[in-house]
């Protein structure tokens, strides 16, 4: 029931000026608003024109996230209006900014944060943020693998405001249904230790049993309150992202979004370089420069397709693969290699002629990949050397520096595009403008796991599904690549933003569908595009 408080205090319901006379009357806020109705359209406009008006993307992010705490529904319009205009905005690269700068902008939260010396308080903290409404999405992060720029403790807020935005802009789903968690469990950046203003727990981070035990008491907590309830891992850290993924992958509904959706999202990439290109899965060789969560997760998902969909045996499909970390080629025998980089380190020596296993360059000469990934976040990894080198052996090579933010990125694309005469397909991090190279313009995919992880989530979610399989990832890596026009000179391997909501409800579509066909349907479904329809929200007053 509509009350005075809630009227103008709860963002889920508030209307602001576009409350008419009578109403404002019957809820007691009369005297609390000015005179002027607005409807809906013109409160749009309102926005957008103050959005115009801030001079930086920092300023226009603070802006457009006050918006969204007062009035959903109204922010929510003005993002489906322009939101190839606010994507960066809301979500990276700009909320990097956001999380660096927390502390000097801070105006009040839009999370719940449980705190790793209050374990007995997450229930209580959930119930405070979610109140008496249902969830079916937890997001939560601990800060520490924050985009490309690390551990940033409780500023990591942020990450998971930007994330909720997408999921309701791009996939339809309720914002109301949403709980984002901050999980509080200290953190290693010293200027953040030594910074009076900091507002987290001011410690190193716990790590270790303590760690696990305060990670599986929020998840018993969670699925006590919201047994149905998917959740998402976001921007944990490289010790800690892989096991907690695998503690949880098989018997709770549950997604890495850094490990699975980046990697699905480069699959949909390589599933449509190959197409255009004509190749075939034995001959798909893979570099991934960057060897952390993203990295690794990235490898595996291409693994799991060379596999699953090419028929290839998985030692020979893991010898297809290839990574590079800062130290150089992962090899045997190195210290301090997860478990996960454990599975590609080769043997040292493998490659004849290999003198020098840090450089890139040769790497690529012994290796010859035909698809090159960056997820280091080292600025201009991807030098001349590097791709015309790929260049020389493969004919249409697939490069990837999707590093995050911009200035983080391995090569930018006008530069890949020159250095490979035209032939590579080219897909970064964020966006990039389309090149003009001898007559055709190249257009760059944004590999953004964005056009992933809403239509995963909101597919498994709407096909009540038990837990994500790899099944359920890889019909959403096709689902994607399927709308790449293959016959189009300088076509994207990606879709483009614009098109967020299709790409969304296609992923959800494929996912639901498999997660049925796999009999991984907790209850009875009936026609999917019936159920995507009836639990897609739509903001209006």
């Amino acid at each position: 029931m509509m009350t005075t408080m809630n009227a103008l205090h709860d963002s889920f319901v508030n209307r602001d000026l576009a409350y008419s006379y009578d109403e404002r009357k019957e809820l007691g806020i009369d005297g609390l608003l000015p005179a002027a109705v607005q409807d809906l359209d013109h409160q749009e406009a309102v926005v957008y024109e103050r959005f115009q008006s801030k001079t930086t993307n920092l300023e226009k992010r603070i802006y457009l996230m006050s918006v969204c705490r007062r009035n959903r529904n109204l922010f929510y319009v003005s993002m489906g209006r322009h939101l190839t205009e606010y994507m960066p905005i809301v979500y990276a690269p700009t909320v990097a900014q956001s999380i660096q700068r927390y502390t000097e902008f801070y105006t009040g939260s839009d999370v719940a944060y449980i705190s790793i010396d209050h374990p007995d308080r997450i229930k209580a903290a959930l119930k405070q943020y979610a109140g008496d409404r249902e969830i079916d999405l937890v997001v939560a992060t601990d800060g520490e693998g924050i985009l490309g720029i690390g551990d940033w403790g409780s500023n990591g807020a942020e990450i998971l405001t930007g994330k909720l935005a997408v999921y309701t802009a791009a996939a339809g789903i309720d914002p109301s249904r949403v709980l984002p968690v901050m999980i509080d469990v200290g953190t290693d950046r010293k200027e953040l230790l030594d910074n009076p203003n900091y507002m987290g727990n001011r410690f190193n981070r716990v790590r270790g049993q303590r760690y696990d035990d305060f990670i599986d008491d929020f998840v018993h907590a969670s699925l006590d309150l919201y047994p149905s309830a998917l959740i998402h891992w976001e921007d944990f850290g490289r010790s800690t992202a892989a096991p907690i993924l695998e503690r949880y992958r098989n018997n709770v509904l549950t997604l890495n979004d850094d490990i699975q959706g980046t990697g699905v999202t480069m699959l949909a990439a390589l599933i449509a370089a190959r197409n255009i290109a004509k190749t075939d899965f034995k001959d798909t060789r893979i570099l991934v420069y960057g060897a952390g969560t993203a990295g690794v997760g990235i490898a595996d998902q291409l693994v799991e397709d060379l596999i699953e969909r090419g028929g290839i045996d998985p030692e020979v499909a893991l010898r297809q693969v290839a990574l590079v970390d800062r130290f150089g080629l992962i090899e045997e025998g190195q210290d301090d290699l997860t478990e996960g980089q454990k599975k590609y380190a080769r043997k040292p020596g493998e490659f004849a002629g290999l003198s020098d296993p840090t450089d890139l360059a040769a790497i690529v000469e012994a290796f010859k990949p035909t698809v090159l990934i960056g997820t280091s976040t080292n600025t201009g990894a991807f030098t001349e050397d590097v791709v015309r080198t790929m260049s020389k052996y493969c004919e249409r090579p697939l490069i990837c520096p999707i590093s995050n933010p911009t200035e983080l990125m391995e090569a930018k694309a006008v530069d890949v595009i020159n250095w490979s005469d035209g032939r590579a397909f080219v897909t970064t991090g964020t966006p990039s403008d389309p090149v003009e190279y001898n007559g055709v313009t190249h257009y760059v995919g944004q590999g953004n796991n964005a056009l992933m992880y809403p239509g995963i989530c909101f597919g498994a979610i709407v096909g009540k599904a038990s837990h994500i399989s790899q099944g359920m990832l890889l019909a959403a890596a096709y689902a994607i690549s399927d709308m790449i026009d293959v016959d189009k000179p300088g076509v994207a391997v990606l879709p483009p933003v614009s098109s967020l909501t299709e790409i969304s409800r296609r992923v959800a579509y494929a996912v639901a569908s498999e997660a049925i066909k796999e009999g991984l349907n907790r209850e009875p479904v009936g026609d999917v595009n019936a159920a995507l329809d009836a639990a897609t929200w739509h903001p209006g007053y």
